[in-house]
C-alpha cells in the first residue's frame, strides 16, 4: 500500500530543522512521499507574521533543490481556521480508501491532541506519526494515553493500512525555531545557516520580519 504522510505548520519562516526532520521521518517511516503543508489560520497558534502566499513562496525556495519533499498549499485557499481534520478529509478524498495517510506532529502537539477540532474521528482518515525526542520521557494526558494504547501500531502496520494506528518515532531535532530566527532579524542579527541561503536571500530582499 502507498503511504503518504503530511507535516503541517505555519513555517513562519521555514528553516534547516523543519527541513531536516521531515526528510528524516519520510526515510524512518519509509514514506513514499511527505507533503509540507502551511497553515492559512493556525487554529491552536497565534497567526503568522507574514501572509500565506508570503510563506508559500519561502517554502517553495526551500524545496526547489530537494525532490524527496513536496508542498501541499490547500490549506492556504481554504477560508477561515486551517482545521486539521477538515484537511485530512480534503485528502483521504483526494487519494481514495486504499492509501495509507499518516500525519506527522510532534509530541508536544500529541500532549494536547485532545483539544483539537474533531480529534476522536483522526483516527477513521489517517495513522499518526509521533515524533519523541531520544532521553525525552514526555507524559501525556489521560484521553491522549488511552488513545495510544488502544491504537499503537508498528511501521508495518502503517504500510498495510489506510488509518487507524498511532506511531512514536525517535528522532533527533536541531535546535532551531522560527520565533528565534524573527527575533534575530528583528535585532539585526544574521540567522544565515539557520535556514536555506535562498531563504534568507527572500527575507532579506523583501525586509520581512524587521
Amino acid at each position: 500500500m502507498k503511504l503518504v504522510g503530511i507535516f503541517g505548520g505555519t513555517f513562519d519562516p521555514i528553516h534547516n530543522a523543519h527541513l531536516r526532520l521531515a526528510l528524516e521521518v519520510k526515510q524512518a517511516v519509509g514514506m513514499d512521499e511527505l507533503r509540507l503543508m502551511p497553515a492559512a489560520i493556525p487554529p491552536h497558534k497565534q497567526p503568522p507574521m507574514r501572509g500565506p502566499h508570503v510563506r508559500l513562496q519561502m517554502l517553495q525556495l526551500a524545496l526547489s533543490n530537494c525532490p524527496e519533499l513536496a508542498i501541499d498549499s490547500r490549506e492556504l485557499d481554504r477560508d477561515g481556521p486551517s482545521f486539521t481534520f477538515d484537511t485530512l478529509h480534503s485528502i483521504r478524498a483526494e487519494l481514495g480508501s486504499q492509501v495509507s495517510l499518516c500525519l506527522v506532529m510532534g509530541a508536544d502537539s500529541f500532549a494536547s491532541f485532545d483539544r483539537w477540532y474533531r480529534w476522536a474521528e483522526f483516527l477513521d482518515l489517517a495513522n499518526l506519526v509521533v515524533i519523541m525526542r531520544p532521553g525525552v520521557n514526555k507524559v501525556f494526558p489521560e484521553s491522549v494515553s488511552a488513545l495510544l494504547e488502544s491504537s499503537a501500531a508498528s511501521l508495518n502496520d502503517l504500510r498495510e493500512n489506510p488509518s487507524g494506528g498511532i506511531h512514536l518515532i525517535q528522532l533527533s531535532m536541531l535546535p532551531i525555531s522560527s520565533t528565534e530566527i524573527r527575533q534575530q532579524i528583528s535585532q539585526g542579527e544574521s540567522p544565515q545557516f539557520l535556514l536555506p541561503d535562498s531563504v534568507w536571500s527572500f527575507i532579506q530582499k523583501n525586509n520581512l520580519y524587521r
